[in-house]
C-alpha cells in the first residue's frame, strides 16, 4: 500500500492476515497470533488509511487502560504509522479537555479519539465508523458489546471494531465469539512482519528468509517453554496444562484501580533477586480479609539499596512524608544479606516468610475460586507495575506477577509426583504472593513493628 500525503510518501505492504485485514468490511474482526507478527501496526495503518480516505471520519485506539495505551500502540502509530503526517502537520495531537477526549486530528476532519474502558465517560459518549482495540483478550464480554454500540457514525461505507490480541485459553470468551460466527478471526504468522522475514522467489517458489533482526528476535521466541511457547510462538489457544494456579482468571482476578482506604492494613513482600528479578509487591487488606496487591516493583539489574530507594520514593514525597499508611509488615524471602540490606536503607524492620511451599500454593488457590461464599478474595489491581523491565520484556520474559500465573506449572519431570513441586522458572512474583498469603493465612496476624 502506498499513500501520498502532499509531497509525503508513506509506504507500508501487509503481508498475509494482515493484508487480509485491510480488504475485510465485516462488523467484528480480530487479528490473532504469536507475538511479533505484526498484528497491532496492520490495525494501526488500516486505521490511519481510513481517515485519510474518509474525509469526517471518527476512530477510536482503546485498551482496557488508557495509562498502557502510551507505552504500545501509540508509540507505533506515532513512530511508524503516521510519522509522516505528524511531521508535515497533516495530522495533529490533540491533548483533550473537560469536553472532548484525547485525539489526533487529521486536515481533512478525520478524528481518532484514544481512550482506556477505565474511563469511559467521554469515549463512551460519541460515535465511530471504526474502533481498535489493542490486547482485546483484556477486555469482558460486557466491555465489547458496549464498545460495538457506539458504531454508528455512517461516514465511512462499513462499520467496523477491529482488535488484536495474543492467544489465551481456548474457552476464553473472545476465542468463542469467533468459533460461534460473531466475529471474524485472521490468525496472523511471524512470515506476516517484513522486519522478520524477508520474501524471496527461488526457482518460481515463495521463500521466507529470516532477517538478522528476525533471527535474533525469533531465538527469543523459541526459547520460551510450556504455554508461553504456544501462545506466543505458535499462536495457539491453549490452557497452560499443569498450572499450579488453576482457578486463576484474569477476567475475575484482575480488576480496575480503585482508591484504597486509609484504614485498610498494608503490606509489602519482597523476593530478592538481581539476575532474576527482584520483586516487591504492595498488598492492602480489606475489613472482610480479602487482599488486593496495588503496586509492584519486577526488576533485575538493581541492587537491593536501588530498590530500597525506589520503593521508598512510591510511598513518600520530596520532603520524607509518608502519602500511605506505613506497612503493617514487609515480609521477605529468607535471605540473610538482603534483608539486612533492605532494613539499612529503609529503616524499618523485615519479617522472615513462611515458605511452605505445598500448604502456601493451597492457600493461594483457596483465595482465588470464584465458587466460595462471597467470591475470590485476592485481587490484582490493574496497572500495578511501577516500572516494565525492558530487558525482560525484549527476552520475552514475564514483567510482573500478572503475566508470570499463566506460566507457573508443576514440575512433571522424570521422578516427580502430580502437584508436589512447581517449576522453578518465571515465579518470582508469585513466590511473593504465596509469601503474602501465607503471612495472614498460615501465621496470622503481625504485630506492627518499625525502626
Amino acid at each position: 500500500m502506498t499513500i501520498t500525503l502532499a509531497p509525503l510518501v508513506h509506504r507500508y505492504r501487509p503481508r498475509g492476515r494482515c493484508a487480509e485485514l485491510f480488504a475485510y468490511r465485516g462488523p467484528e474482526v480480530l487479528v490473532s497470533g504469536p507475538a511479533g507478527t505484526g498484528k497491532s501496526r496492520a490495525c494501526l495503518e488500516k486505521l490511519h488509511a481510513m481517515a485519510l480516505s474518509n474525509p469526517g471520519m471518527r476512530g477510536l485506539i482503546v485498551r482496557k487502560t488508557l495509562v498502557s495505551l502510551g507505552t504500545t500502540a501509540l508509540v507505533t502509530y506515532e513512530k511508524q504509522v503516521a510519522i509522516e503526517a505528524l511531521s508535515a502537520g497533516i495530522v495533529k495531537w490533540f491533548g483533550g479537555s473537560s469536553r472532548e477526549p484525547a485525539a489526533y486530528r487529521y486536515g481533512n476532519g478525520s478524528v481518532i479519539v484514544v481512550g482506556g474502558l477505565d474511563n469511559p465517560t467521554k469515549i463512551m459518549s460519541s460515535e465511530y465508523d471504526v474502533i481498535y482495540v489493542q490486547e482485546a483478550i483484556e477486555l469482558t464480554v460486557d466491555d465489547w458489546e458496549a464498545l460495538t454500540t457506539r458504531l454508528r457514525n455512517g461516514v465511512v461505507s462499513f462499520q467496523q471494531l477491529m482488535a488484536d490480541t495474543n492467544p489465551s485459553t481456548p474457552i476464553h470468551w473472545l476465542k468463542m465469539r469467533c468459533d460461534e460466527g460473531k466475529a471474524k478471526e485472521l490468525e496472523s504468522r511471524h512470515e506476516d512482519n517484513p522486519i522478520l522475514f524477508d520474501i524471496r522467489i527461488v526457482d518460481g517458489q515463495i521463500q521466507y528468509v529470516l532477517t538478522d533482526f528476525g533471527r535474533e528476535y525469533m531465538s527469543k521466541l523459541d526459547a520460551l517453554t510450556g504455554p508461553r511457547h504456544a501462545r506466543l510462538r505458535r499462536g495457539l489457544w491453549v490452557s497452560a496444562e499443569g498450572a499450579v494456579f488453576d482457578q486463576y482468571d484474569p477476567a475475575i482476578h484482575v480488576i480496575d484501580r480503585f482508591d484504597i482506604p486509609a484504614d485498610w492494613a498494608r503490606y509489602w513482600v519482597v523476593d530478592f533477586g538481581y539476575t532474576h528479578p527482584f520483586v516487591c509487591q504492595w498488598w492492602a487488606e480489606d475489613p472482610d480479609g480479602r487482599l488486593f496487591m496495588y503496586r509492584e516493583i519486577y526488576h533485575t539489574r538493581r541492587t537491593v539499596d536501588v530498590h530500597a530507594v525506589d520503593m521508598l520514593s512510591c510511598v513518600t514525597d520530596a520532603e520524607g512524608t509518608w502519602l500511605e499508611p506505613m506497612p503493617t509488615s514487609i515480609i521477605c524471602d529468607h535471605d540473610a544479606e538482603g534483608r539486612a540490606q533492605l532494613e539499612k536503607h529503609l529503616e524499618l524492620v523485615t519479617d522472615a516468610a513462611e515458605k511452605s511451599v505445598i500448604a502456601g500454593i493451597q492457600a493461594v488457590d483457596m483465595r482465588m475460586r470464584p465458587d466460595q461464599p462471597g467470591g475470590p478474595r485476592l485481587f490484582i489491581l490493574r496497572d500495578s507495575l511501577v516500572q516494565r523491565d525492558q530487558a525482560q520484556a525484549d527476552a520475552k520474559k514475564p514483567c510482573c506477577t500478572a503475566e508470570e500465573i499463566a506460566g507457573y506449572i508443576w514440575d512433571v519431570g522424570a521422578g516427580k509426583l502430580p502437584k508436589e513441586t512447581p517449576l522453578k522458572r518465571d515465579d518470582d512474583g508469585c513466590d511473593a504472593m504465596r509469601y503474602m498469603v501465607a503471612q495472614i493465612d498460615l501465621v496470622g496476624r503481625p504485630g506492627i513493628r518499625f525502626m
